[in-house]
């Protein structure tokens, strides 16, 4: 198939929730155009809302004047329902170091016309150039709280796809950003067509996780005999000049290892932080999966914590809920990063694991 049969097939599903990942230059940016033109009704207005490379390029740094202009668009007339407060709201779990404003143009049915950056403790608001990343996780939440103006996503009701929000991001901000696409699943998921698309191994396989075996999971799935589950995962592939979306069930996808990369080098560096249980959590879930469990405590009693699983399962569980991709509890506690420590080690005594930098 080409990318605009993939597109039809994607538009034509039961299923209400596509993930699919694919390695970078397979075609998933191309794929959202496909789909947007594949969705068009029938006096070509568009039907939905996407995010890809295309939302980011109306974003463009004045150097000059150190502030990031913003292209017009057809989206400009939703910005006068936006404020520095509602972008402000979906970048909190991310931490930023700066605070911003918006500048409007003169006619503000026109909206934005540019915004200035500067560092949160300087009241004087100098303006500042933020980096790479930080300027992609801004875009991004610009983005989130603009799919929220209703007058906009009335309109474009039928679907969002999203393509790789995580480019540049770190695994704690990569974290936050699967909770959010979580968040905007379960919000949305029974009114519109979901497709996130992803080079990302780490987001590709959490995203399962959590649609397939998460303790949300049963929303998602079929309740009746002969009923399909609401979502689908695939892995778009590229086949000389055709595509095709196969079943992952039939690719290896090592993202445990790539885990433990992390985990090793960080008790090796003295530097972990709350978020790395998360990490551990994952490798334990994936071990309890493969085991055929459905609980991770399984997979402690088996590396030797046989009396204390329960409680170490209570720790594990508590600290890796929503709330620890917030900044506030970054900081791990001496007790708990003996804990993370003492299971790692416990997990490779058992099973050998070979990291392969």
């Amino acid at each position: 198939m080409d990318l605009s049969q993939i597109a039809e097939q994607i538009k034509d599903a039961s299923e209400n929730i596509f993930l699919i990942y694919a390695f970078n230059s397979t075609g998933k940016t191309r794929l959202s155009v496909e789909y947007k033109e594949t969705a068009k009704n029938t006096d070509g207005r568009q039907t939905g809302v996407y995010y890809n490379a295309f939302s980011e390029d109306l974003f463009v740094w004045d150097n000059e004047h150190t502030k990031l202009n913003i292209v017009s668009s057809s989206l400009n007339q939703y910005h006068s329902q936006l404020n520095e407060l509602d972008v402000m709201d979906k970048l909190k779990p991310y931490n930023p170091k700066y605070d911003f404003r918006f500048q409007s143009h003169e006619n503000l049915e026109q909206g934005f016309a540019s915004i200035s950056f500067f560092m949160k403790e300087d009241e004087e608001q100098h303006p500042v150039k933020i980096s790479r990343g930080e300027e992609r996780i801004f875009i991004w939440c610009f983005f989130l709280a603009l799919i929220e103006v209703d007058s906009w996503t009335g309109e474009q009701s039928d679907y969002f796809f999203i393509d790789d929000p995580v480019s540049s991001m770190d695994d704690h901000n990569i974290f936050i950003t699967a909770f959010t696409l979580m968040n905007l699943i379960e919000k949305h998921y029974e009114r519109k067509k979901i497709i996130i698309t992803t080079h990302h191994i780490g987001l590709a396989t959490i995203l399962s996780d959590w649609l397939s075996k998460g303790e949300k999971a049963g929303k998602f799935k079929a309740i009746r005999r002969g009923e399909k589950n609401k979502y689908k995962i695939s892995i778009l592939e590229k086949i000389g000049d055709q595509y095709e979306l196969s079943n992952p069930r039939n690719s290896v996808l090592l993202y445990h290892l790539r885990v433990l990369q992390i985990l090793d080098t960080a008790i090796q560096e003295d530097s972990l932080e709350v978020y790395h249980l998360a990490l551990l959590r994952q490798v334990l879930e994936n071990i309890a999966s493969f085991l055929g469990v459905g609980q991770f405590q399984y997979v402690l009693q088996q590396i030797g914590f046989t009396e204390e699983s329960g409680k170490m399962a209570d720790i594990i569980n508590a600290l890796t809920h929503q709330k620890v991709y917030y900044p506030q509890v970054g900081v791990m506690v001496p007790d708990n990063k003996q804990i993370l420590i003492d299971v790692y080690n416990a997990l490779m005594g058992k099973y050998h694991f070979v990291l392969h930098n």
